[in-house]
This record gives structure tokens, sequence and C-alpha cells, in this order.
């Protein structure tokens, strides 16, 4: 049998979690660092597998395990990645890693940041959610798949409504979960449709995702199916017009929580309706697909058109997210070659991006008390190296060349052309939005005159903070000058996909 990495990856957070509320709760500083040296292992099996497999130039699904949990109901814990999860096991990792070494906490006279109220409970509760999302992402049976994802939204509730920013965080986290809870109602509903339908055409009881890509689904169940499905798991993924809780649950979020909310646990829901509606409902996906570029088309010019009205520098981000966002399910309407492969890559871009907007904003918080755009300034002068760092992302999100979001960009706006010129066209007014608000907030927060309320009270970053944007602007720049470290590894995620579609 091969050595279980996926099974490591995947459960050594639960396992980290249960060790950090099993020790004294005055003992801060090793629960720390528990979870620094459990997220740092992690990173490294992460980062493992990503390698083989672009190393190997492997296809299909690769370092796959199979448990039988359940054989009489077809449940199994099934784990593996192809060229389209693996990038998002990394991106799990980069993010964790980095919201760790952001949450770790520094108290001096200027500065209160990280978490100090409670650190046992709080990376325990994140842990949880890390590894419903490394769930997510490697299983291969559709039970575990949703009994993953589910795991992955509960610890959010705690996260935002305990730890939050104080004057919206239970109002956000209600918000978050209820749409959240039902976008997951109205997607089970159509697994339960589809495991019984499968049971139907084959004979055999089985959530196995592999053997449900053969199951032979009519085109009229397909046509009905598909929307409920996709649009399901969509809502986390932040489609409009299901997007309202998105913003809201980013700004009341902990800095950590936004990161791990906009980085990965959105892409969360991008990946889950790719995985289970267009790949094993793929007559549905081109049916629809009219649809689902229609509201991708929208999310991507309206959050643009709000972020670049926003005040407040998380609600900024937080709509971007969703213009972003949009990109991803743009590519996933166009259902060619071009467009998926943009948005297997935007996906980890946009990740990767996010995590460190939102936690260059969080250091800003901690030292300043405000995320009002009109009551910063001169932040350059003392946060040098975070300047930098909100910089890259910025050339990152206006998908200029030499960074990943332009890697990530240029194929789905070729697959749209490809479909439908128009649609491209507009789409396309995203990029001025885009550079208009990122350049403005830039020059406003950054590099307009200190206000005399904050003149000697502003601090630098920590070397902890450091080395998270380090890490970050890694990725974004490697990925940016060398397309060959990713594109070719998800181009061979999605010729399975097509493949499903019948070479669409």
């Amino acid at each position: 049998m091969n050595f279980p990495i996926l099974s490591i990856i995947t459960f050594l957070p639960f396992v980290a979690a249960v060790v950090m509320l099993m020790m004294p709760a005055e003992r801060k500083t090793e629960v720390r660092a528990v979870a620094l040296a459990t997220a740092a292992i992690d990173l490294l099996l992460a980062g493992w597998v990503y390698l083989q497999y672009l190393l190997r130039g492997m296809t299909g699904y690769q370092f796959i395990e199979t448990y039988n949990w359940l054989p009489a109901l077809g449940i199994s814990l099934k784990f593996g990645v192809d060229g389209m999860s693996a990038p998002l096991v990394l991106l799990t990792g980069i993010v964790m890693f980095t919201g760790v070494l952001i949450s770790w906490g520094e108290n001096n006279e200027h500065v209160s940041a990280g978490i100090q109220d409670r650190p046992r409970e709080f990376f325990a509760f994140l842990f949880l959610l890390a590894g419903g999302v490394f769930g997510v992402f490697v299983s291969l049976d559709l039970f575990m798949l949703f009994f993953f994802y589910e795991i992955a939204v509960f610890p959010m509730y705690l996260l935002i409504a305990i730890w939050g920013w104080i004057k919206t965080r239970e109002y956000a986290a209600m918000k978050l979960t209820l749409y959240l809870f039902i976008g997951s109602v109205v997607s089970i509903v159509g697994v339960l449709v589809m495991y019984w339908a499968q049971y139907q055409n084959t004979g055999v009881l089985s959530f196995d995702m592999l053997q449900m890509e053969s199951a032979g689904f009519s085109s009229t169940f397909q046509y009905i199916w598909f929307l409920p499905v996709f649009l399901g798991f969509a809502v986390l993924g932040g489609i409009w017009p299901f997007h309202n809780w998105s913003p809201d649950g980013h700004v009341a979020a902990p800095t950590a929580v936004s990161m791990f909310h906009a980085g990965v646990l959105m892409k969360l829901g991008a990946f889950a309706a790719l995985r289970v509606g267009v790949m094993l409902l793929p007559e549905g996906a081109k049916q629809w697909s009219w649809l689902i570029m229609t509201l991708a088309v929208i999310a991507v010019v309206y959050g643009a058109y709000i972020a670049f009205v926003q005040t407040d520098l998380k609600y900024m981000i937080g709509f971007s997210s969703v213009s972003h966002m949009g990109l991803v399910m743009l590519g996933f309407s166009t259902l060619n070659q071009n467009g998926l492969t943009g948005a297997g890559v935007q996906m980890f871009s946009h990740g990767v991006m996010t995590a460190l907007f939102f936690a260059i904003t969080g250091m800003i918080y901690d030292r300043t008390h405000t995320r009002m755009i009109p009551e910063l300034g001169g932040i350059a002068k003392v946060m040098p190296f975070a300047t930098i760092g909100f910089i890259i992302g910025g050339f990152v999100s206006m998908g200029m060349p030499g960074f990943s979001g332009f890697i990530a960009e240029f194929p789905i706006f070729m697959g749209v052309w490809r479909e439908q010129w128009f649609v491209a066209v507009i789409a396309s007014i995203s990029i001025i939005i885009t550079a208009a608000y990122i350049m403005m907030n830039i020059r406003k927060v950054f590099f307009s005159p200190m206000p005399v309320t904050l003149e000697g009270h502003v601090g630098d970053i920590t070397v902890l903070d450091k080395v998270a944007i380090s890490t970050l602007c890694f990725f974004m720049i490697v990925i940016g000058l060398f397309p060959a470290v990713m594109v070719p590894m998800v181009e061979r995620g999605v010729e399975n996909i097509l493949r499903l579609l019948g070479g669409a």
C-alpha cells in the first residue's frame, strides 16, 4: 500500500485541534508552537504532493487511497488529487501556515495584534476548518466530500461570532451560516437524487464519483438537477446574486479567518460546483452554461464597481473577491480548455492574493485601529515591507504581466471570447475599474500624508508578519514568471473535464 500522504494532510489538523484543546489554557506560547509546527508540516507535505505530480508529468487522479467505511451504503473514504485539486491542496497549506504566523500575537504599547484571547480554542477551530477544506479537495467519494464540506463551514460561525469585529460579528456570522446552510440543503438534495439515480441505472449503491462519471444520467435528469447542485455549492463561491454574505463575513472575521474565508473557502464552493456539477452532470452544464456565464459576468463587473466606491479597506477587498471569483465562474461557463485552465489557475492565484490583502489589512488595523481609507495615510513610512506586499497584491489583482493574475485571467478572457465575444468585452470593463481602485487606495493609504492622529502611534510589522508576506508574494511572482510550474498541471486536470464533456 502507498504511503497515505493525503490522509495525513487531511487528518493532521484534526489531531492537532484535539491536542491543543487538551493543553492548559494558560500555555499560550506552546499552543501557538503546536499550531505553527502542524501548519508547517502540512505545507511541506502539500508541497511534496504538488511537486511529485508536477515533476512526474502525471495525469488523472494520483495518490489514491481507499478505505471502506460503510460498504452497504457505498460510502468509502477515497482520496486522490488531479491537476485541478493538487494546486488547491497546496493553496490551503500556504494559507494555513501564513494564517498561523499572522495570528501569533504581539502585545506592546502601540500594538495588540494577533489572537490574544483564547488562542487555544481559536487555533483548534481554525484547524477544524482547515481539515475540512483539505478533505473536500482530496475526496473522490461524494458523501465524504459533502461531509468535509460541512465540517469546513461549521467552525466559521464560531470563529467570527467569538473572535470577530465586535460591531458586526454576530450579524455577519449568522448571515454567513444561513446563506451557506440553505445552499448546502439545496445541493444535498441533488446529491442524494444523483446517488439514487445511479443505483437505478447501474444497480450499485455507491457515492464513488469516478463511478458516477459513467452512471449514464439522462439528458433530462441532468437538465433538471444541474442548477440545484451547481448553484447550491456556488453560493460558497460567492456567485451573484447569492454573494451578499461574503463581504460582511470578510469584514467581521479576524484576520486569519478572513484569509481562510476569501483565500480558501470561496474556492471550496467553486471547486465543489465544478467537481459535482460540471463533471458529474456535463450535459446539464452544457445546457445551462449561458446562465452561469450571465451570473458570472454580472458578478465580475458589479463586484468591481462596488469595490471602487468602498471607504472601508476590508469591504473593498471583500467586493474585489466577488469580482475575481466571478472570473472563476466565467471560466467554468466556457466549458473550453482556455477558460477552464484559466479558472483553475485563478483559484490558486486569487486565493494567495486575497490572503495577502487581508493579512496586510489586519496588520494596518492592529496598529492604527481603523480600516477607513479616508482616515489612513503615510503607511509606507512606517510599514515599508507591508507596502511592497500590498503593491505586489495590487499588480496581481490588476492582471499585470509577470504576476500570477495575468497567467490566470488572460486564458479566461480567451476562453470567453471564443464562446461569446461580447461577454468578454463586458467583463473586460472590470480590468479598468480594478486598476482604478487599486491604484487610488495604494496612493491614499500608503503614500498620502499621515494623519496627525496617527503620527508616532504606528509601528512596523513583526518578523513573522514579514515571513508571511514573503511566502505569499513568492508564489504569486514565481507563477507569473514561470507559468510552467502550474499551467501544464491544471491543463492535465482540464483534459479529464473535457473528456467528460465529450470534447466540448
